[in-house]
């Protein structure tokens, strides 16, 4: 089995997706992060490879984010889903969950939190395959 470990982040800003290619590589260099900035361009990238994790933002152009984790969900529903997104309301965790995604952070406040999450999904994962 490949150690490496395919992350695709689906965020619209560009930093963003550099912030979480540095953390998550940072954290574990077998992790390799592939970037999208739009739904479109994700659904592309799902159906010519498999991911072992979706990092995902909330609004995104084209669909949102929501959308987004619905579609990976109908034909995914094990490979784990992180919501990483400004929107911080209480309201917006329960629609990410009730989407399909297993985890929701909020930029910047959980950013200390991303790198464990994902690293813990990622050992859930493996168990399961």
């Amino acid at each position: 089995m490949d150690d490496c470990r395919q992350i695709l982040c689906v965020d619209d800003n560009d930093d963003s997706c550099e912030l979480v290619t540095l953390m998550v590589h940072t954290a574990n260099e077998k992790c390799r992060v592939t970037a999208a900035s739009t739904a479109t361009e994700a659904l592309k990238l799902i159906a010519e490879k498999a991911f072992d994790l979706y990092i995902l933002d909330f609004r995104l152009p084209e669909m949102s984010g929501i959308d987004l984790c619905r579609k990976i969900r109908q034909t995914d529903q094990i490979t784990p889903i992180v919501f990483f997104t400004g929107m911080a309301r209480d309201v917006d965790g329960e629609n990410a969950l009730d989407a399909g995604a297993t985890k929701f952070l909020v930029k910047p406040n959980d950013l200390d939190i991303l790198t464990e999450t994902v690293e813990e999904l990622l050992n859930l994962k493996s168990l399961v395959n």
